[in-house]
């Protein structure tokens, strides 16, 4: 098969994937950023960007398309496949909300995170300005302009101001 463009793969389909603006795109190069500032010199893993594709489900097979990601160094040497899509969950995922997501579709994509074993997904809303943090569908906490995100157990010692990931 040619070029799809940018898609994910639901249940053996196709989905094409309506490509993103500007505000997408530099907050997810703030994101990136911050943390591979964080990862890289402490050798914690890999930050990775630009829909990279995670496995959710097999047989019919259904691939995610994260917009930011951390994996562990320890999950990432459990990978069966050493190209291609992700068949290891990563820690941590963002999302970065578009104009035209809907609730319901992002939140059948957390379901699916935490069912391969995601422990955390961050959704970026930049109309709010604000990203929410899912350790679960239903257990979320809401990180304003003001306050600080941090990473948890996850990337414990890290630490970001919200604003900063919404900067031009």
């Amino acid at each position: 098969m040619g070029d799809a463009g940018p898609c994910e793969l639901i249940d053996g389909r196709i989905v094409p994937m309506t490509p993103t603006g500007d505000e997408h795109g530099w907050i997810e190069g703030n994101v990136y950023e911050a943390l591979r500032a964080f990862v890289r010199p402490r050798r914690l893993g890999k930050v990775l960007v630009g829909e990279v594709g995670i496995y959710t489900r097999r047989d019919p097979d259904r691939i995610r398309a994260a917009d930011v990601l951390f994996i562990s160094n320890e999950r990432y040497a459990m990978r069966s496949r050493t190209s291609g899509y992700l068949d290891v969950a990563p820690e941590l995922v963002v999302e970065i909300l578009s104009p035209g997501d809907r609730a319901m579709d992002t939140m059948q994509k957390l379901r699916e995170y935490f069912g391969v074993g995601v422990k955390v997904v961050w959704v970026a809303d930049p109309a709010a300005r604000t990203v929410y943090v899912y350790r679960s569908v239903t257990g979320v906490r809401e990180f304003r302009e003001g306050d600080r995100l941090p990473g948890e157990d996850v990337l414990p010692g890290f630490e970001v101001p919200v604003a900063s990931l919404f900067e031009e």
